[in-house]
This record gives C-alpha cells, structure tokens and sequence, in this order.
C-alpha cells in the first residue's frame, strides 16, 4: 500500500534520499534546490540515515566529495542548481569519465548573468554533453520516482555513469503537490545496494582513479563513455518496467500524449508539459489533431524512437527552455531536428525558445503556436525556423 502526501518537490527527492540511506552527501545550498539539502540534513540530525554528511564550502568542492566517496566504493548524492551546476563543470567530466554513478538532483535554474533565480534549464543544458544521463520531471511525483530509478539505471555494471535528475525551480521544487510515496522498505529494495567491482580502498586489487590519460589511452576511455551512454538506453527501460511492475506508474523515453493520429506537436521538457496537454485536449475538443511529445530522457538522447514517435505529423514545433546562443535554434530543436533527418517523409521542423528567466508558459502561448504549425502545413512554408516567443515587443 502506497503512502499518500503532499509534498514539494524537494521534500519528495529529500524522502526519497532518506529511503536510500547513502553512504555520502556533499552540500553546499543554492537557490532552488537548497531545500533538498536542508530536509536531508534534518533527517541526518535525527538519526534516521548512516550518511555522512560533508558542508563544504562551494558546489565544487560538493562534486569533489562525491567523487572521492564514490570512488572509495561508497554511494554518493548532492543536490545543485544554475551557478552552482556550473562551478561544477569541471567536476563533472571527471566523474563521468572516472565511471563514477553519482547521483545528482538538479533543480532547474537560470543562469547568471544577469542574476535571475527563477526556471529555465540553461544549467542543465549548459552540462548536456559532459558525459551524465540527464532524466526531466514534468510534476513532484516524477522527481520522486526519477530519483528512485537513477541509481539501479547509473549503477548498472553496463552502464557506470553518473545520473542527474533535473526538476523545474520553485514549479515543481517548492510548489506542493498530491503524491505517492513507496514504503521505505519496498524503495530500498528497489534501490538495491551498491556493490561496486573495483574501488579504492579494495586492498585485493589496488587502482587509481582519475590519472593522466596519455594521447594512447585518452580515445579509447572515451569511446567506452559514449558506449557506456548507448547501453542505458535498454537499461533505463528495464529499470522503468521494473519501477511500474512496483507503482504502476509507467515511465519511458518520452511520454506521447494524443500522437496516434496527430498531425502537429509539439516537443517540450519539464512542467511546462502540463499547459502543453491542457491545450491539446482544448484543440482536440475542437476536431484538431494536434499531439504533445514530452521528454523525459535526453541524455542518452532518444533519436530514433523520437523519430518513430513524429514521424507521420506534417509539421512540429520544438520548445527550448534555454538559449543554444547558436543563431540557429535550441538544443532540443537540434538534437530533434537531427533525429528526424533519416526519415523518408519528414515534418517541418521549428523551433521556439521560451519561458527563459521564468517567463510564463499559457495555453495561449501554446495555442498560438499550434496555429503556426496550422499555417505551415496550409501554406507548405515554414519560414523564419529559429524564433522566441513570450518576451515583450521592442
């Protein structure tokens, strides 16, 4: 029998540390996500995990302790957000190219400058290509079962990479939300625990961890890195299959909302998949075929069942919640666009970077840009690919 709560975001990935019990946690606060740290280190106060829990002095120095405690052959989780992502990027290609399954809960922030605190996801975009799975929650209920799920799929001995799981700041990280909540015993079996093969203080089998990579090593560790990024992909779906056998609750690459038949869609990540479906049912009630793809796995990028999932529309617009700064459209819009190249008969492709900042995300916005795609298909014209939408007129 599930436990029902009302919890935010950060509450629900904090209970979700707790029902894990790991053996580390580096810490150091920063808005949004300094909340994850805070419950959790109440949780160590009272006694209810074995963590040790470091404070460090900066987000840096959080990542260095957790790869220094997953390395050691213990399990390791930190929580971030924007700037703190950031002076983290060093770090964060040493743990994944150490094979170390960190796991890291990222509450989407925008990044300076200017100094702004509120939801967009040029932090986590900003790290797409350092080597983590990355795994979006559209609602509090997600952040929790993504949480759960990261560890089995990032520790699996096939894949060894670290996992980040990433929720939109104060939308889902402080808003309080109906949830379900696994006993501790049933999510700490799920879990499972961490028996890693090799490791530092393994005196049968001394190694090192992070040396220099001369130019004849350096290509082949890093082929086995994107190798290691390929073989997640089934292991995300056996972990997902395992985690609804469970809950009940069905996770995949992506979810595909009223895409059977659907002539125009949009693709987004995040919270803003709940305004997105709104309009869809509101059009659909209308006699519109219109579909949402929403995302949920991009790191490793899901191309070709992406692609699958799109390709009998005749037109799709692809929302970034970040700026590629690329004069040629967002991340997302690219690695979708590139996704659907192969295909035979392919939609139009465009793109809208939105919501950045916080700026708002409304059906209208949304309507609106189903009715841009209604054009495009009318007139066989897509015109200007890259735009923006929500900001105000100069």
């Amino acid at each position: 029998m599930s436990i029902r709560e009302r919890l935010s975001g950060n509450e629900a990935v904090a209970y979700a540390m707790r029902q894990i019990n790991p053996d580390v946690m580096g810490a150091f606060p920063i808005t949004p996500s300094t909340e994850i740290p805070q419950y959790f280190a109440q949780y160590v106060a009272d006694g209810l995990v074995d963590t040790e829990y470091v404070t460090v002095e900066s987000e840096h120095s959080s990542m260095s302790t957790c790869i220094g405690a997953q390395a050691a052959g213990g399990r390791a989780v930190t929580a971030t957000s924007s700037c703190g992502l950031a002076l983290m990027f060093e770090l964060l290609y040493v743990a994944s190219s150490c094979r170390l399954p960190i796991t890291l809960a990222c509450v989407n922030r925008a990044l300076s400058g200017p100094i702004n605190i509120n939801n967009d996801h040029s932090d986590s975009m900003g790290a797409r290509d350092a080597g983590w799975i990355q795994i979006y929650a559209e609602t509090n209920q997600e952040a929790y079962d993504n949480f759960l799920q990261a560890m089995p799929i990032g520790e699996n001995p096939a894949v060894r990479l670290p996992v980040m799981i990433c929720q939109d700041g104060f939308i889902t990280s402080h808003g309080v939300e109906n949830i379900e909540l696994l006993e501790d015993d049933k999510a700490k079996a799920f879990v499972g625990e961490y028996n890693p093969e090799h490791y530092l203080l393994k005196h049968e089998n001394p190694l090192a961890v992070g040396p220099y990579d001369v130019t004849h090593y350096y290509m082949e560790h890093k082929i086995q890195q994107a190798e290691a990024m390929k073989a997640a992909k089934p292991v995300i779906l056996q972990v997902a299959a395992e985690f609804e056998k469970l809950t009940g609750r069905k996770y995949g690459f992506f979810e595909a909302y009223r895409m059977e038949d659907a002539e125009t869609a949009l693709v987004l990540i995040g919270s803003s998949a709940g305004t997105a479906r709104a309009t869809v049912d509101k059009l659909r009630a209308e006699g519109k075929k219109v579909g949402m793809v929403k995302l949920r796995v991009f790191r490793p990028f899901p191309m070709e069942e992406l692609a699958a999932a799109l390709q009998h529309c005749k037109a799709v617009a692809v929302l970034d919640k970040a700026e590629g700064f690329s004069a040629a459209g967002g991340p997302l819009f690219a690695e979708t666009r590139s996704a659907l190249y192969d295909l035979d008969s392919r939609p139009k492709a465009i793109n809208y970077v939105y919501g950045l900042g916080g700026r708002d995300f409304t059906v209208d916005v949304a309507e609106y840009i189903f009715g841009q795609l209604d054009e495009i298909v009318t007139t066989g014209n897509t015109g200007e690919v890259y735009r923006h939408i929500g900001q105000r007129e100069v």
